[in-house]
This record gives C-alpha cells, structure tokens and sequence, in this order.
C-alpha cells in the first residue's frame, strides 16, 4: 500500500496499470489486488477525494456486484433506498418487484462509493500514484510501458517516469488520454446543453431526501448530502446557455420554482456549476494489451442514472479476465470476450438513456401528450414496467451466447440459495461456483477458485458461474465431464489439482 509521487525513475513492473482512480478504476484495482496480482492506479488530480462528483444512483445490479465483494450492506447502509425513480412526466421506474436482494434504487454520492472502494483496494495492496499524468503510450506482444509527468497540468515534454505493465486499462473518463493514446475515437454528439450542478444550504428542505420532478420545460432533482446540504442537478429549457456562462442564484431559484413551485429559501450557494451531456462510444473497449472502460468507453445521456453503474459493471467484467490470462493461464483470447460483452452493452446503454432524455425534451402540446400516454403505460402495465425496471437496473441484461449453447448461458445467475451457502457469498473473493445437482460432484480437478455447490432442490442441471455472476456454461447431461473440462480449461484457465 503505497501513496507515490516519486518521478526520479522508473517504477517497477507492474502486473496491470490503472489509469484513473473513479469508481470504475477502484473496483477493478481492488479485484485485481485481491487476486494476487500486484496493480498501480495513476491519477491525475491530487489525492482528494472531490465532493463535486455527478452521479447519485446506485442500481441493483451493482449492489449485486458489491454483495460478492463483501461491501454491499456498507455501502447501502450510507445511502437512501427508494422504491420508485421518476423517469419523465407519469413515468417512472419501480425496482420493488425486481428478483434480487436489492429491490430498489440506492441514493448514494459518487464520492461515498469511491471512498468505500478506494479503502477496499489500500487494503488489498494496491499502490496509489497521485497527481501524475500519462502523457504516452507503447505496447508490444511482452507488455506496455506509459510515460507519465508529475502534475495534472505539466509539461508533457518535461521530466517522466515510466510504467511497466503486463496490461494498462484506461479508466480516466470523457477526457481519457489512453483513448487518444492508442489513437481511438470518440464518436458522437452533444444531446443536452446547459444542465445545472449546484450545491446549496436551504431555509427549509424537502420532506424527503431526494425529490425529483420532470416538468414541459426542465427538470430537476434535489438530494440530501448531509450537514443540511443538498444536491441540485436539473435542466431549464429557456436557460441553454455555454457551459463557461456565469450561474447566478437567481437561475437555481428559478430551476427550482419551475420543477418544484418553491426554492426552499437558498441560504447559501457553496458550489455550481453549469455543463453539457454527450452521447459517445468508442469503436473499441481493446487495443492490443490497452483496455477502455467507465466514461473512457462510453458517456450518454443522465437519464435512467446508469453511467456510474455500467463502469461499474466494466470492471466487474474484465477484471476476473485478467486474473484468469495473469495468474491461472487462460488463453489471452478471452479478453476479446470483454470488447464483445461490454460494447454490446454500451450500444443497449445508450440507446436506453438516449430514448429516456428524448422523451424527456419532447415540446408541444401533442408531443407532451404522447410522453404522458407512453409514461402512463410505461408505469401501470406491468410487463412492461418489470422489464424497464430490470433493464435499467442492470439485472434484464445478458450476455449474448454461442449459437446451440445452455439457455443459461450468458444469462445473470440470481443470488439463490444453495446447499451450503447463498450463491453471492461463494463468489467473494472472485471464485467461480459450480452448481451441480444434489448428491453429484464434479468428475474432474476444480481449480481452488472454482466452488462447488449443489442446488437446494432437484434441479438437474449443471452449471458454471462467473466470478461477475453470469452462467458462462451448463448443460442437462448427467455425465458431461468431458464438456465441464472444457469449459473450465476455457474461462478458468488449465486445470491443475488443488495445492
């Protein structure tokens, strides 16, 4: 555990370079430092944590994630559940009848998840580089190397320090200079100009933590952060002005009186400031031994809250990868299983939230008729509302599977009970689980990151979880080891007798 600034030469080789300590860079560089593999996280803003950040939601499928890492009931414990999150006018979203243990929408600062993930990944042994830049990048078939200055604005030509790495994954944002160093793009448009992020102190607050409301012309959502403060994020259709445009108090009076008829008598402004909101993908999530993910990936729309939340899902996905190529063998080629999981996933992404902010902006009379009809139906016919909730919150997608493979496969595993123990306990620590049915064991070596388990009841099926908690194999046959073998050797890695 090592907090460095030290830029008089070069650091040791690292097994995987983080660049970007955001949630996403956190949670990755915690998987990998628990797993054995030694990992460095460079960032370019000094080592503190920033109060400023945007995102508020936490979605039951990350709270999932979270569950099989052992940090879930923290992390709930300093947030607020709600059971319904306005999506537009008469639509919203209803988490309490999604099938997880985490039936509703958590409330909870960027910065307070960060904190718990930034402590998880010190205590995993991960080194901390701050206020250090990455200015460049090369890669061969051995490794990559990263030239990186001292300050988050120095000189790029100036003195350097270079970083070794069997891999390097860019975690650092909209601005990521990873993406730019392997020379990807980062097609797209702006969709919403002028949204306003302010932090205030009100005579007299809300009755409820958070309260949200979309209205004709705007929208906003005012959250409690604590020490009688609040955070106001919101959009005026007849403020859209650059983001540099001064942002007066009578502005945020103003968005407020809009959304919500009153502006809770602002004591005090402490912080504001005005920005836009772009929908962008890049081409690519893999360039040789470079991966992309969080906000470097992928930026949409705030609608539907599930920026933070697919990062976070990113990582989740492409961190027992490398575990499994570093330290267990695996073939390399399964870390193209992360450009091709998670690039679909974006494109869903993106097309969710950007339906939800269009539907959001509509104008007119006719048009806000519509949006009202389709948010009315949205809300009250329930398989529609079930699959919307499921959706947004991370736990209606899948994984695509290979033509004639187990229906399971790709799919969530749900957290249920087995024999032994519930299904996200087993996986803490990044084990697989095998689910064999009762009174049958594995005929061949499992790997000592691979659990057994068999299921609580007379299911007959077979099958294998990943780390991230989805079906990567199953099969019906009673004595399929030869198929079992494979899929191991092929998502775990060679298969060696325990220790």
């Amino acid at each position: 555990m090592v907090d460095s600034s030290n830029h008089n030469g070069a650091h040791p080789t690292t097994d995987v370079l983080v660049v970007g300590a955001g949630p996403t860079g956190l949670l990755l560089a915690g998987d990998l430092a628990e797993a054995g593999l030694s990992v460095t996280v460079v960032e370019a803003r000094p080592h503190k944590l920033s109060n400023l950040s945007r995102a508020l939601v936490v979605h039951a499928r990350v709270l999932e994630q979270f569950d099989a890492r052992g940090i879930a009931d923290e992390v709930v414990k300093l947030g607020h559940p709600i059971d319904r999150l306005a999506l537009f006018e008469r639509g919203e979203l209803n988490p309490s009848r999604l099938p997880s243990r985490y039936p509703f929408v958590l409330f909870l600062p960027q910065y307070e998840v960060e904190r718990v993930l930034e402590r998880r990944a010190r205590e995993a042994g991960v080194t901390f580089v701050h206020n250090t830049k990455v200015v460049g990048v090369d890669q061969d078939a051995n490794g990559v190397t990263a030239r990186a200055v001292a300050g988050k604005d120095a000189n790029p030509d100036g003195p350097s320090t270079m970083y070794h790495a069997s891999y390097l994954v860019g975690t650092d944002g909209v601005h990521s200079t990873i993406r730019s160093a392997v020379g990807l793009p980062f097609p797209g448009k702006s969709i919403l100009s002028s949204l306003i992020l302010a932090d205030l102190k009100l005579g007299r607050g809300p009755d409820r933590p958070f309260t949200v409301n979309a209205v004709p012309d705007g929208f906003a959502l005012l959250t409690e952060m604590g020490d009688d403060a609040y955070r106001l994020t919101g959009w005026n259709r007849h403020h859209q002005l650059p983001d540099d445009a001064p942002l007066d108090v009578e502005e945020i009076k103003e968005l407020l009186r809009l959304n919500f008829g009153t502006d809770y008598d602002i004591t005090d402004v402490r912080w504001k400031s005005r920005f836009h909101s772009d929908e962008r993908q890049a081409p690519a999530y893999r360039v040789g031994r470079v991966f992309l993910a969080g906000d470097a990936a992928h930026v949409h729309s705030p609608a539907g809250a599930m920026g933070m939340n697919t990062g976070l899902q990113d990582a989740a996905n492409l961190s027992w990868k490398l575990v499994a190529v570093l330290r267990d063998g695996a073939d390399d080629h399964l870390l193209d299983t992360y450009q091709t999981e998670r690039h679909a996933v974006g494109k869903i992404v993106l097309r969710m939230s950007g339906l939800l902010v269009r539907a959001a902006l509509l104008h007119g009379t006719t048009a806000r008729l519509l949006r009202a009809t389709a948010g009315t139906v949205l809300s009250n016919v329930r398989p529609l509302a079930d699959r919307a909730a499921a959706m947004i919150s991370g736990i209606g997608i899948s994984y695509q599977a290979p033509r004639g493979a187990h229906a399971l496969t790709g799919k969530r595993a749900p957290d249920v009970q087995l024999a032994e123990g519930r299904l996200n306990y087993l996986q803490r620590g990044g084990n697989f689980v095998l689910i064999t049915p009762p009174g049958r064991n594995a005929d061949v070596p499992l790997p000592r990151h691979v659990v057994q388990d068999h299921w609580n009841g007379e299911r007959r099926t077979t099958a294998l979880v990943r780390p991230d908690g989805y079906f990567c194999w199953a099969t019906e046959e009673p004595d399929d080891a030869n198929a079992l073998r494979a899929a191991l050797t092929t998502w775990v890695g060679p298969l060696r007798e325990r220790p």
